[in-house]
């Protein structure tokens, strides 16, 4: 079994596939860390990010067993990682790794931009999780602040639509739901009460 969770920035998609996944007893990929840690690479190293041939290097160079949870959830790192995403060299470094994870024996879960409609598009199950961009500003804001970030409101409302903008506008693979995704809209929505809708998504498909 094979699940897709797409959808934008603090949508609820991580916190929704981590439930899934000790739900079903399935391993779980966040594939928007990868794009984190390249981009943290990228800014290691500093490498121009409009430079695609040295950011897809970093991309293949990625070690999964090294990625520093910490440094990648910065806003800088998101920021960047906004920004590598689009390169077409850049997705195409993580394309196999991302399949590969998915085709294991009994399937996986991954969320992340693009999974239902490039990654897996032969997943059983879709979801597209999503909430207002307001709504979503805040969660990622609290996030941020919780962790000593003295970035303001204001300045997350706009970088949340701004990547929202890049990430739907892109030439390849832009963020959208698949046709045959379910919509999930968390705005109003408590963390336990989007897991239970999520779940009985997940289950419904299983039956249907």
């Amino acid at each position: 079994m094979i699940i897709a969770v797409d959808g934008p920035l603090a949508s609820g998609k991580g916190t929704i596939a981590k439930a899934l996944a000790r739900h079903f007893g399935l391993p779980h990929l966040d594939t928007g860390s990868l794009y984190r840690a390249t981009a943290v690479a990228v800014l290691d190293a500093g490498i121009d990010p409009a430079d695609e041939t040295a950011a897809a290097a970093a991309a293949r160079a990625l070690d999964l067993a090294v990625i520093d949870e910490a440094r990648i959830r910065t806003a800088e790192a998101g920021a960047m990682a906004s920004r590598i995403a689009a390169l077409p060299g850049v997705r195409a470094a993580l394309f196999e790794l991302q399949r590969n994870f998915a085709r294991q024996p009994g399937g996986a879960i991954l969320d992340g931009r693009d999974i239902g409609t490039v990654i897996c598009p032969d997943a059983g199950v879709k979801l597209y999780v999503t909430a207002k961009p307001e709504t979503r500003a805040d969660r990622r804001w609290r996030e941020l602040a919780a962790k000593g970030d003295p970035i303001s409101y204001q300045t997350v409302l706009a970088q949340t639509r701004e990547r929202d903008a890049r990430d739907t506008g892109r030439a390849d693979a832009p963020m959208r739901p698949a046709d045959d995704a379910t919509l999930l809209d968390t705005s109003s929505l408590s963390i336990d009460a989007a897991i239970a809708a999520a779940i009985h998504i997940v289950e419904n498909a299983q039956t249907a």
